[in-house]
């Protein structure tokens, strides 16, 4: 029966084939970008994989309001802490990639991936890279009541009593938790991980004495520092701070080589299209821009950071490889 059918059938259908392709691509290339353009067509979830508080959370919930005022459409923020941020984590991999979910997440993303031994999502390739949004600058302080003024005090204080001085952090494997690990390491000290459910949580332990030490960014610690219910020992750059000029480098302090600093960034399910990722990108630039949302984060030692998706990509690999030695070097691990 099929050597019986003309030969136009087979002409035919040869040539409709790889019309329609090229058809279905053209209607693809032109859609996407008219697809950008019309977004967002309704409100946008901004999960934060970290409670309220943090300086994660400061940085969303700034930049977000900033964007509905922008775009005409609501970012609701949604705060799903936990395991280090690795539960909202997980959530947002598994979201629709229609540029309707985007998450804020801090450089603890990629440490995460070296601290767990099993992840439900792959770190670099169930994430699409949006942005980064602002430079993460951590303050090692303390308590009060405690008799240390400088780096040095508390670390001979920590050699003289051994698993006696507490230290708070955000979450295992945060970077609060990892930048006072690290600090260990390279002293030589013994001081006690207890990890919180948050920089909000950890920061309201050291105020209250539950805890004694904590290395935080210095958003998270910036209304403590404000209202004088911390004291601040050294900040964690290779150079001061402008915002706190008084305060030295745990390099400068006696820790030569000491240096840790992060980010916090916008990502979105993989498979975003391109031209939504992009709409993102510029958007989120162009509220770090505005001289209010700048303030804000700069006064908080938040500076606004700028990248596009490619950047930020490359910058995630870089980091990923990064914090793989961090880890290693501080013999952090889940507790």
């Amino acid at each position: 029966m099929l050597a019986a059918m003309p030969a136009f059938f087979f002409e035919v259908h040869t040539v409709k084939r790889p019309v329609a392709v090229l058809l279905a691509a053209l209607s693809l290339a032109v859609s996407l970008p008219l697809l950008a353009q019309s977004y967002p067509a309704k409100p946008v979830r901004v999960l934060i994989p970290w409670p309220p508080g943090g300086s994660n959370d400061v940085v969303g919930r700034i930049v977000s309001q900033k964007l509905s005022e922008s775009l005409g459409q609501q970012f609701v923020i949604e705060n799903r802490g936990g395991a280090a941020g690795t539960i909202g984590a997980d959530l947002v991999a598994k979201s629709a990639p229609d540029g309707y979910t985007v998450m804020i997440h801090s450089a603890t993303h990629v440490a995460n991936a070296h601290l767990y031994k099993k992840l439900p999502y792959d770190t670099l390739k169930d994430f699409a890279a949006v942005a980064p949004l602002a430079v993460q600058v951590g303050m090692l302080v303390v308590h009060p009541s405690m008799p240390v003024r400088t780096v040095k005090d508390l670390v001979a204080l920590a050699k003289a009593r051994p698993g006696q001085v507490v230290y708070a952090s955000s979450g295992n494997g945060s970077y609060v938790h990892l930048t006072m690990a690290l600090l260990n390491s390279m002293t030589g000290t013994k001081m006690i991980h207890v990890p919180y459910k948050g920089g909000g949580p950890a920061g309201i332990a050291i105020v209250s004495g539950e805890t004694q030490a904590m290395i935080a960014t210095i958003g998270a610690l910036y209304p403590h520092l404000v209202a004088k219910q911390v004291r601040p020992i050294a900040v964690t750059s290779a150079g001061r701070v402008k915002q706190f000029p008084e305060v030295p480098t745990i390099a400068e302090s006696g820790v030569p080589g000491y240096e840790f600093t992060a980010w916090v960034g916008a990502f979105a399910p993989a498979g975003t299209p391109k031209p939504i990722v992009d709409r993102l990108n510029a958007e989120f630039q162009k509220a770090l821009r505005d001289a209010r949302v700048s303030d804000l984060l700069t006064k908080q030692t938040l500076d606004p950071m700028f990248m596009s998706p490619e950047q930020f990509a490359a910058r995630l690999k870089s980091d990923y490889d990064k914090y793989a030695k961090v880890v290693k070097e501080s013999g952090a691990t889940i507790d």
